[in-house]
């Protein structure tokens, strides 16, 4: 079975326009098997124990960490850091023994919730601990739980996103997770996307085991270590994803990287690819590969355009198993962006954000079913917006956005192949 699927929306471009085309490349890791030992891991669970963490916030994080450290092995690694504006690193990163379970639930269970929020500080503190005992060839993550803003220390989300993909680099990926209407969505996505990991919204305390529960659980299922999806083609040839992820370009090549990836995970990725001028008749093409640290993924697929005159490219065919993706993202992007305009108070552009996409999907849906209700969809939600709307509304529209361009089901958890 494939691993890697690259569909084209169309096969021809023009010779004297700068055409656009999309691609929908859908990834799928591995199965796990009994066979194979699952890569250990080292993470490091930093906590935010500022006042607002008080009471049924603060006892549920403490009750899903110490569960989730129970579910790591012997070979595993495991940290505990809480911050508000001092930072205590509460078990210095260890071995996952029996001993050591026992002190983290000692630590752990003296936390209490107090001052403010030195959110970056505390998650540094975190990295640190990772990055100081990596597992070699193995998940190294830092799971970081808040539910305010960053108010001490570095607050800058350019900052905090830099210091993220950095780490990154180093082989230290952030996770996020963000409690209730008060915290930085848009600072917590920057973060989990530049440290390659993932963010998740948390609407009330008593969802908050579930989330924390489901992401370590992805965690000990990785089949597909550090998945970079690479575009190899001519430097003329430019390429953008619609989903959140950074592309790395390099004379011929473009490096996305997609992060871990669990067993039989599927992720979507569509991309835009600009094309120049060139010769009718002739032809240009990319080589489109995921591969993996680990090798369980190493595939590559060979796309060609053929450059063609107005006529047969006003006439060529599409094909809507790309056109829908695509406009789903669009759609997922208008809805992000109405959000903070509507956050701004800017009512006509929130609205003006969502009717523009819907207008172009329009001009292609035809009498598809499918690209007609995401035209419907957006002229619903466009009203929606057009008008104030409460903050829990807006992080919940916003995270189900994100999740949808990332790939992962409405929960947040990851999307799998069926068996």
């Amino acid at each position: 079975m494939t691993n890697l699927t690259v569909l084209q929306d169309r096969n021809l471009i023009r010779p004297t326009y700068t055409s656009s085309r999309f691609l929908r490349v859908e990834i799928t890791a591995p199965p796990s098997r009994a066979e194979m030992r699952r890569p250990a891991a080292s993470l490091a669970f930093v906590i935010d124990r500022s006042g607002s963490m008080g009471g049924e916030k603060i006892a549920l994080a403490k009750q899903a960490v110490l569960t989730a450290i129970d579910r790591l092995a012997a070979d595993d690694r495991f940290a505990v850091v809480a911050y508000d504006d001092h930072i205590d690193v509460l078990v210095p990163s260890t071995v996952a023994t029996p001993g050591a379970r026992a002190a983290a639930r000692d630590a752990v269970s003296r936390l209490d919730a107090r001052g403010s929020t030195n959110l970056g500080e505390g998650w540094l503190r975190g990295c640190q601990q990772v990055a100081e005992n990596l597992v070699a060839e193995g998940v190294n993550r830092v799971l970081l739980l808040t539910d305010g803003l960053a108010n001490v220390g570095i607050v800058s989300t350019d900052e905090l996103a830099g210091h993220a993909a950095e780490l990154r680099r180093r082989g230290v990926a952030t996770t996020t997770f963000g409690i209730g209407e008060d915290f930085d969505d848009g600072l917590l996505r920057a973060m989990a996307d530049a440290g390659g990991g993932h963010f998740r919204y948390i609407e009330n305390a008593r969802q908050i085991p579930d989330h924390i529960a489901g992401e370590v659980g992805e965690l000990l299922e990785v089949t597909a270590r550090d998945v970079v999806l690479e575009v190899t083609g001519s430097s003329l040839i430019s390429v953008e994803t619609l989903s959140p992820y950074p592309v790395d370009t390099s004379g011929e090549r473009r490096r996305i990287r997609l992060g871990d990836l669990v067993a039989d995970q599927v992720v979507e990725v569509v991309l835009r690819v600009r094309f120049p001028y060139g010769r009718t008749g002739s032809e240009i093409g990319v080589l489109v590969s995921a591969r993996s640290a680990d090798a369980a993924l190493d595939e590559s697929v060979t796309l060609r355009w053929t450059y063609a005159d107005d006529i047969d490219n006003d006439h060529q065919p599409r094909d809507r198993r790309v056109d829908i993706p695509v406009a789903r993202a669009f759609a997922a992007r208008a809805r992000t962006r109405a959000v903070e305009l509507n956050r701004m108070g800017d009512y006509e552009r929130a609205r003006d954000a969502l009717l523009g996409v819907a207008r172009r999907v329009a001009k292609y849906a035809g009498s598809d079913p499918e690209l007609n209700g995401i035209v419907a969809d957006l002229r619903r939600e466009a009203e929606r917006w057009s008008q104030w709307q409460a903050e829990g509304l807006r992080k919940s529209s916003n995270a189900a956005a994100y999740y949808s361009l990332k790939s992962r089901a409405p929960a947040g958890e990851a999307m799998r192949r069926s068996r």
